[in-house]
């Protein structure tokens, strides 16, 4: 059963040990980068390094340029009043969870966090099922790429990262059930999922055009 309360999230000793386990991965001191350049920059950068402080907030930026789209979808859904019954529930419920992966992953990275791009959703937002659809593959890309930098973050990073990748599959697991029809929907890669590079899930952001500056 989908949960319905929308009041304003309050900071959890959860949501504090998250922020602790980022503080002491060493989030500060890297310059702004603008969200678009973003898409353009980031990928090379850290696509085989090892581990590292550095490499944390690169890789922690490029989730959060996800988690700020995604942020933006659900509430431009929520407030838009083009859904009804379940999918609205699932929107308010998805809109509170990734406004919080925002809030946690920008008070973690403090000044080095990437500011927010500007959004066109180009009606997706404003009709039911291209809502649904659109949803089923943000969600989707966004378990995607959190799997494709699991063996390049820090343990702590990657014990915080996990936490949220398992609610992003929850997230897409459940708007297929909402969708209905083939039940192998919730698993599109059948019992593993696959991970995504950077590169591919920029890439294939940049190509929705939801990103306009």
């Amino acid at each position: 059963m989908v949960r319905k309360d929308t009041t304003t999230h309050v900071p959890t000793e959860a949501d504090n040990t998250r922020l602790a386990f980022f503080r002491k991965a060493g989030m500060a001191g890297v310059g702004l980068v603008g969200g678009s350049a973003l898409l353009g920059a980031l990928a090379p950068a850290a696509a085989n390094a090892a581990p590292s402080k550095k490499q944390d907030v690169k890789i922690l930026n490029y989730a959060l340029t996800l988690e700020y789209l995604e942020a933006a979808f659900y509430a431009q859904a929520v407030s838009g009043g083009a859904l009804s019954g379940r999918t609205l529930d699932f929107a308010k419920l998805v809109a509170s969870d990734e406004a919080t992966h925002v809030k946690t992953l920008k008070q973690a990275l403090g000044s080095a966090a990437v500011a927010e791009p500007k959004f066109d959703f180009q009606g997706t937002t404003a009709d039911q099922a291209k809502f649904q659809q659109t949803a089923l593959t943000l969600e989707n890309t966004g378990v995607a790429a959190y799997l494709g930098q699991a063996g390049k973050v820090t343990p702590a990073v990657l014990k915080v990262a996990g936490s949220i990748v398992t609610v992003e599959a929850r997230h897409a697991a459940l708007i297929a059930d909402i969708i209905g029809g083939d039940v192998s929907t919730a698993t599109p890669n059948g019992p593993f999922d696959k991970p995504k590079s950077m590169a591919t899930i920029l890439a294939t952001v940049k190509k929705t055009g939801f990103i306009v500056g």
